[in-house]
């Protein structure tokens, strides 16, 4: 009797999944597949521009770089970038009689670099948090430029 009803057993009907799981199926490789894709687009657009150096206001850049523009200083110009680390860079002219002064009065901490292609360098480091890097260039017998740049960890 056990064989004769396996012989008279209709033959089943596929089963056919619920709508809802191709939903899900669908949503999932989505989710692997756009997701990682969508991650990657995103990231290249946010940190496409981030630390690209914009102009900001030198009183903000020295704030920053813990000094002050001389009041004698001429066509300054001050940037800032942004990315694992802030940096700001000023760059101005002012007479050259007034620099070792202003240096001196300005970042009294400051020491000679070990080498130093520029008239006069000065590097400064306030607790290995901010770094101060400034190099002056003669550009003749009254004028200086000063290149400032400070940036920290």
């Amino acid at each position: 009797m056990g064989d004769q009803r396996e012989e008279n057993a209709l033959p089943a009907k596929p089963v056919r999944p619920r709508r809802s799981t191709w939903i899900w199926v669908s949503v999932l490789v989505t989710l692997c597949c756009g997701g990682p894709l969508a991650l990657l687009v995103w990231g290249a657009l946010a940190w496409s521009s981030d630390g690209d150096a914009k102009g900001v206001s030198c009183t903000e850049a020295m704030d920053f770089a813990r000094g002050s523009l001389p009041a004698s200083a001429e066509h300054a110009r001050c940037t800032e970038a942004y990315w694992q680390e802030t940096r700001v860079t000023a760059d101005f002219l002012m007479p050259r009689g007034e620099v070792a002064d202003w240096l001196a009065a300005t970042y009294p901490a400051g020491e000679p670099p070990y080498s130093c292609a520029d008239d006069l360098c000065l590097k400064v480091s306030y607790d290995e948090a901010l770094y101060v890097d400034v190099r002056v260039t003669y550009e003749d017998a009254d004028t200086a430029r000063v290149r400032l740049s400070a940036f920290d960890t």
